[in-house]
């Protein structure tokens, strides 16, 4: 086996995070994730353009999650999970930086990051008429949505993607996607 996941996530739990959970992403979790994240920008006296932009980006995120994740693999130890994923959600004065990971099957990489790739070099204004394009255009896949979540992101945050796949098994690579929500707001 290569990537350890459980290290990992261990080494995202840093002294700025707020929020973190690993295992089965359900409706009922992604209620639960939804919730806490709010009270605590709630508590933290965020603007509330800010709290909006995060709650945003979760959902985009753990939507992402509950509908994209693929089967764990064989040898991975929770194999009680359904949709495992994680998900790290980190503060500081400058924003909020909201970390994903799920395992990803190998033949879906290459589609995956060269979609992530276009988003990252498009410009705000190719982002808008990329976003409007799929919005009207494309089909609502069997998952959900139509691929619209990513580019939201990009579209609300106004900041690209950061991502890496990471070896697992000969199956599998471990995905990790971090966004970035910033603190404080232009006059845009």
């Amino acid at each position: 086996m290569g990537f350890n996941v459980e290290n990992y996530f261990k080494d995202l739990l840093t002294d700025d995070v707020i929020f973190s959970y690993k295992g089965d992403i359900s409706s009922e979790v992604i209620n639960y994730i939804l919730d806490s994240v709010e009270r605590r920008t709630e508590q933290d006296k965020d603007p509330s353009r800010v709290r909006k932009k995060v709650y945003n980006v979760l959902v985009e995120s753990l939507q992402n999650l509950y509908h994209h994740v693929d089967k764990v693999p064989v040898d991975f130890k929770d194999q009680d999970s359904e949709r495992f994923g994680m998900i790290v959600v980190r503060k500081n004065t400058s924003g909020y930086h909201i970390t994903t990971c799920n395992f990803i099957t190998r033949a879906k990489v290459e589609k995956l990051e060269e979609t992530l790739d276009k988003i990252n070099q498009s410009t705000a204004e190719e982002i808008k008429e990329l976003y409007k394009f799929i919005l009207h255009h494309q089909k609502i896949s069997p998952k959900g949505g139509g691929g619209l979540g990513l580019v939201d992101i990009v579209r609300k945050t106004g900041n690209t993607l950061n991502y890496k796949f990471y070896d697992y098994n000969k199956d599998y690579a471990f995905f990790i996607l971090s966004m970035w929500v910033n603190a404080l707001e232009s006059s845009k």
